[in-house]
């Protein structure tokens, strides 16, 4: 399917199309091209971008073929016809005339960026011109075409014709610089201007359509897609070479291909060259600091650009807006170049600048003045720097602390005291220090001083003002600040324990309202404060270190005169009782086989395990009483339950804590036996069967089994170990729900070799030890 934005290069190939469909074998010489398919038109115009004929060839060959001007002309209706359908059907509407952006006939290189720089420390000036990677100089193929623009071969022409006739036509401008139109002969361009250009295509076409240019048609040529030029640049260009640049593109848009300059390119003396002859010198400087473009003329075909070496540099540094290395011209002065860096930052120093001069032999420094600017030659080489103004004041004072308006102030004529600073800071506040301010002084070597003095004498006139200096610091201390922070605290059965800030007439009460009441099991009948003894506290019996000092306090804080009676001072400590009786509830668990299994309120301390079971109903028959177990803090604790509801002033009837839980378990009919046995295993309880059956059951002793250490745990916690009677083991006896613990000897593999040795040392000694008692 054609697309509509092909629609403006049918003129192009419409002869081509005729031509080619002559060679197709199922469409003889005699056929018309009437009696050609839309398919067939769309086919040859598939085909025809593939030739490379030129259609001045085309034409003659279908000429040489015997067909007409008129033939050619028809078939360039069809093909109108043919594109006509296609944008119907597409867009839902015929088009007519088609806007296409304008095209560059070619491709332009890319460009790597580079950064100049001298000694990896400061960049040479307009450098980021060219190094800067969202900065693109391309030319702008969507501008008006300039007039001084000179048509030339690859060039594109549109005409646009309407009113009473109405067509298009895009032509190119061929190699010999003529542009054809269907049907009339050449028309030369070459050279011209659009708007020459268009005058002579004009007279050219009245030719088929009469009127065009009177009242009934009118005819419109514009610029269409664009030839690409070959512009050369060479000297001290970052990357010298030719390049194929589109025929708007400017010296500019080619500095930036190759760019720019190299390190040692000039900036300012870049020589545009056509024909031989230089038209235009560039001054980069014009654009990069006053944005004229006068120097960036439009290129042609063969152009060169040639970039000379810079002939004077220099380096300004410091305080200056934008800190560079310059090119200087002949001529040029140190203020121009100063302007160039944008001028001063608001630090500088500006009385002289510090200049670095290479001489014949050795370095110079040189300081320039202000003055000296206007009138001040730089060298090549030359180092400026700019020096920032010192950080100090000439005319400061400050002062801080206790005062409204804290701050630094100028010292003038209308403020050269003491008295006069503390007016202009809007006096004292009142928790000032009056009696001591200090003033913070520098001597004349620098060294600091002190002096303090009576601000209030000196306000109300009894001493004389004291005359501040520059860079004097007044700090008036707060009476806050010459003492610690004042609180009280209180704890115990309070329900915000901790510091509270003092305050003046503070009362007990007044405390514990701040720290949010009572808790609920608080007594006010037994509150205590602790206060420290001071010197001037006569009353405390000097054995004492704390004054204790007992009081009642209504509950409900309500205000009362025996209330307002005591008031608190600093550092105060008061202490809330809680009652004796009080006592959050406790509770343990029983479960199991009892008649009421579930959690117990504990009632009072006295509460024993028996009065639990009791509580619970008692133990159901078929609880087993030896394997009752008791957990307390998530530990197994060993019981009797047994023991204890027989006589429950026996020891083991523990009194009962919160958290307990007493589980009373079914009779088990298993015993376990594990550690150092050849099997270990659970096996039957059989009732009169003792450890060494139960042993055999396990496969019998390991190799590593200490048969001495044997022991028994119990299914109630109790443990009962192996004892020796002579050479006797007596082992512990064999309960239901009991586990055989059999432990492991040591390790001793590794010290199998020291065996040996150690058993020749011990008989030595015997033996020693039986012959000295002979004798």
């Amino acid at each position: 399917m054609i697309q509509p934005s092909s629609y403006t290069s049918i003129c192009r190939f419409g002869i081509l199309f005729f031509v080619l469909f002559l060679h197709i074998s199922f469409v003889n010489a005699q056929s018309k091209v009437e009696q050609l398919s839309d398919s067939q038109v769309e086919a040859f115009y598939n085909r025809a971008q593939a030739s490379g004929m030129s259609e001045m060839q085309i034409e003659q060959a279908a000429l040489a073929q015997g067909f007409t001007l008129s033939d050619i002309a028809l078939m360039r209706q069809r093909i109108n016809k043919v594109q006509a359908k296609s944008s119907k059907s597409s867009n839902g509407a015929v088009i007519d005339s088609v806007v296409v952006p304008r095209q560059q006939m070619g491709q332009a290189l890319s460009v790597k960026q580079k950064t100049v720089v001298l000694k990896d420390t400061i960049a040479v000036f307009g450098a980021n011109m060219f190094n800067t990677p969202s900065l693109s100089f391309e030319p702008n193929l969507r501008i008006a075409t300039p007039k001084n623009y000179q048509l030339g071969p690859d060039d594109e022409l549109i005409v646009e014709i309407f009113g009473n006739s109405s067509n298009s036509y895009r032509l190119k401008v061929s190699p010999e610089g003529t542009v054809k139109i269907p049907d009339l002969a050449p028309v030369y361009v070459s050279g011209l201007s659009v708007e020459d250009a268009k005058d002579k295509i004009v007279a050219r076409l009245r030719q088929i359509y009469g009127g065009l240019g009177g009242g009934g048609s009118s005819a419109v040529v514009n610029l269409g897609n664009i030839r690409s030029i070959k512009v050369t640049i060479t000297g001290e260009a970052a990357r010298p070479g030719t390049y194929t640049v589109s025929s708007l593109a400017t010296a500019f848009n080619a500095l930036y291909l190759c760019g720019g300059p190299n390190e040692n390119g000039t900036y300012r003396k870049i020589r545009v060259i056509r024909n031989n002859k230089l038209i235009r010198t560039i001054d980069l400087y014009d654009f990069l600091l006053r944005a004229d473009q006068a120097d960036n003329v439009l290129l042609q075909d063969q152009d060169m650009i040639h970039i000379p070496f810079y002939e004077s540099r220099v380096t300004l540094t410091g305080e200056v807006k934008r800190p560079a290395i310059y090119e200087v011209k002949e001529g040029e002065m140190l203020q121009s170049i100063i302007a160039a860096a944008g001028s001063y930052t608001g630090q500088a120093y500006r009385s002289f600048l510090t200049l670095r001069r290479v001489t014949d032999k050795e370095r110079q420094l040189i300081n320039v003045s202000e003055v000296e600017l206007a009138t001040f030659k730089p060298q090549n080489g030359d180092i400026y720097g700019v020096s920032k103004i010192l950080d100090r004041f000439q005319n400061r004072v400050q002062v801080s602390g206790a005062v409204f308006r804290p701050g630094e102030y100028a010292l003038d004529d209308k403020l050269t005291t003491l008295k006069q600073l503390i007016t202009k800071a809007d006096g004292l506040r009142e928790d000032a220090f009056k009696q001591r301010v200090l003033i913070h002084r520098e001597k004349e070597n620098l060294d600091p001083e002190i002096l303090a003095v009576d601000i209030e004498k000196i306000l109300t006139g009894e001493n004389p003002d004291v005359v501040l200096r520059r860079q004097d610091s007044v700090v008036v201390k707060s009476n806050k600040q010459l003492r610690q922070d004042y609180f009280v605290t209180i704890v115990g059965e309070i329900n915000r324990a901790g510091d509270v800030r003092y305050e003046q007439n503070m009362t007990v009460s007044d405390l514990i309202a701040q720290a949010g009441g009572f808790t609920e099991g608080a007594i006010g009948s037994r509150i205590e404060i602790a206060r420290r003894v001071r010197e001037d506290n006569a009353n405390v019996d000097e054995k004492y270190d704390v004054e204790i000092i007992p009081l009642k306090i209504d509950r409900l804080l309500r205000l009362n005169a025996n209330d307002a009676l005591f008031t608190l001072q600093p550092y105060d400590i008061v202490y809330v009782r809680k009652s004796p009786r009080y006592e959050a509830q406790r509770g343990a668990i029983i479960a199991g086989e009892v008649n009421y299994p579930g959690a117990y309120a504990i009632v009072n301390n006295a509460d024993r395990l028996n009065k639990l079971i009791e509580r619970a109903g008692g133990i159901k028959s078929s609880g087993y009483l030896p394997g009752a177990v008791l957990r307390r803090n998530g530990e197994r604790v060993a019981v009797d339950i047994q023991a204890i509801l027989e006589n429950p002033s026996v020891e083991g009837n523990l009194l009962i804590e919160n958290g307990d839980s007493l589980f009373i378990p079914e009779r088990s009919e298993v015993v376990r036996i594990a550690g150092a046995v050849l099997n270990p295993s659970v096996v039957n309880y059989a009732k009169g069967s003792g450890f060494q059956e139960y042993l055999s059951q396990a496969g019998g002793f390991g190799e590593r089994a200490r048969k001495r250490s044997v022991y028994v745990t119990y299914a109630n916690g109790y443990t009962d170990r192996t004892r020796k009677f002579l050479f006797f083991n007596i082992y512990p006896k064999i309960t239901p729900g009991a586990t055989i613990t059999v432990p492991f000897k040591p390790d001793n593999t590794n010290r199998s070799d020291l065996t040996g040795p150690v058993i020749l040392s011990f008989l030595g000694t015997i033996t020693i030890a039986i012959a000295t008692l002979l004798r």
